[in-house]
């Protein structure tokens, strides 16, 4: 249950905010551990639907954390106390679903929770990544350069994916595109055309007859079609997201995409590796947070796979050894890494080396694919319209 509070600080400062707790008891008593003095506790109303339809379409982009990592950064490295930081920020974040969410989390932290746990019950914007690299900053004392190094993975992260997606957009919109003409040319076009061509009497040719016959079937039928393939890919999508059907394979086995894929699960995975390892989080849990947020299941298994070997004492680059989707010359990059004593340095030179093969194989299909689905688009149209526009010349020549 959610609760809206009024409380009085030791200082004599009104504070106002919402926490979570099973009753009215339970959250009074939590703001007391705060060394919070209570005014008022009142259960939180529901939402009206108006409201809740506008909250449903905020949301923490990645630039948003980034931006908020170089803030803590630098008013960690000033020495500004943890509420201060946390509760200075809130009032300072354009974005509001981001600034409620860091004044919960200057909340906890008055309450005594550590800076990572604060951060740990705010899964959707801040990652199981984001949280391990902030405990071992705790630990270790480093918050402000773990902050940085945060900012800068989040940086490097959001460039490539944007680079991989912009990749993807482009061949998905002229296919989109393509359908589009198709469908049209079939709906309204062809039955007009080919009215002309069976009302002259004439033998109609196979694929033109083909060509009538699907237009026949979309006009007549086509509601329903598009209606079961909306089913179908919600369905894939629902089985996907429920890690039912996995694409994960799929992915890294598609034609001219997989190999783009590859490169770029190897560059978070060196990415990861490097940036947890310099900030001290131990081997194996820097191995299963990497598998947590790498994104696809081959690689999750294999890494989580590695974990047991390294906790049995095998070094990293035998526990990734003689998996085809990990390449010998990052296992040999690794051995290398371990034998001289500079595994980070190593992961940091393979990320900096998978980014660059992301970006060179992102314009290499981009050059591939632009001629090759303009030539498609353009066959396409024009069989469809030739297969119905040669029997009328005909027609028109006969008489």
């Amino acid at each position: 249950m959610i609760f809206k509070y009024t409380a009085v600080n030791n200082v004599g400062a009104e504070k106002q905010g919402t926490i979570d707790a099973a009753s009215k008891d339970a959250a009074i008593t939590a703001l007391q551990r705060r060394g919070l003095i209570v005014v008022s506790v009142l259960e939180e109303t529901k939402t009206p639907l108006f409201e809740r339809d506008i909250a449903l379409f905020e949301r923490v982009s990645t630039r948003d954390v980034v931006v908020l990592s170089r803030q803590l950064a630098t008013l960690f490295d000033a020495q500004v106390s943890a509420l201060q930081t946390f509760s200075m920020l809130a009032a300072e974040v354009e974005n509001p679903l981001l600034a409620r969410k860091l004044e919960e989390i200057a909340n906890e932290i008055q309450g005594g929770t550590a800076i990572s746990d604060a951060l740990a019950k705010h899964p959707s914007i801040f990652s199981n990544f984001y949280v391990n690299m902030v405990r071992s900053g705790e630990e270790s004392g480093k918050l402000s350069e773990v902050f940085m190094y945060l900012a800068d993975y989040m940086d490097r992260t959001y460039e490539l994916t944007s680079k991989a997606r912009g990749a993807l957009i482009y061949p998905a919109f002229v296919v989109s595109v393509f359908f589009i003409v198709m469908i049209l040319l079939l709906t309204f076009v062809i039955p007009k055309l080919s009215e002309i061509i069976i009302s002259s009497g004439q033998e109609v040719p196979f694929y033109t007859a083909v060509i009538i016959g699907i237009s026949d079937f979309l006009v007549n039928y086509g509601h329903i079609a598009f209606l079961l393939f909306v089913v179908i890919i919600v369905t894939l999508w629902y089985l996907a997201r429920t890690g039912v059907l996995s694409l994960s394979g799929v992915k890294l086995n598609l034609p001219v995409f997989g190999n783009l894929y590859k490169k770029l699960y190897l560059s978070r995975i060196s990415d990861n590796l490097y940036t947890m390892l310099s900030s001290g989080v131990p081997m194996v849990k820097a191995i299963e947070v990497t598998a947590d947020v790498v994104d696809n299941e081959t690689y999750a298994k294999i890494l989580y796979g590695s974990t047991e070997m390294i906790k049995s004492g095998s070094p990293l680059s035998e526990a990734l050894d003689g998996h085809p989707e990990i390449p010998r010359i990052m296992v040999l990059m690794l051995r290398v890494g371990e034998e001289t004593g500079e595994l980070s340095s190593i992961l940091k030179v393979m990320a900096k080396f998978y980014r660059r093969e992301v970006e060179n194989t992102i314009e290499g299909v981009i050059g591939l694919i632009e001629p090759a689905l303009v030539v498609a688009l353009g066959l396409g149209v024009g069989i469809v319209l030739s297969s119905v526009l040669m029997p009328i010349y005909n027609i028109a020549g006969s008489i």
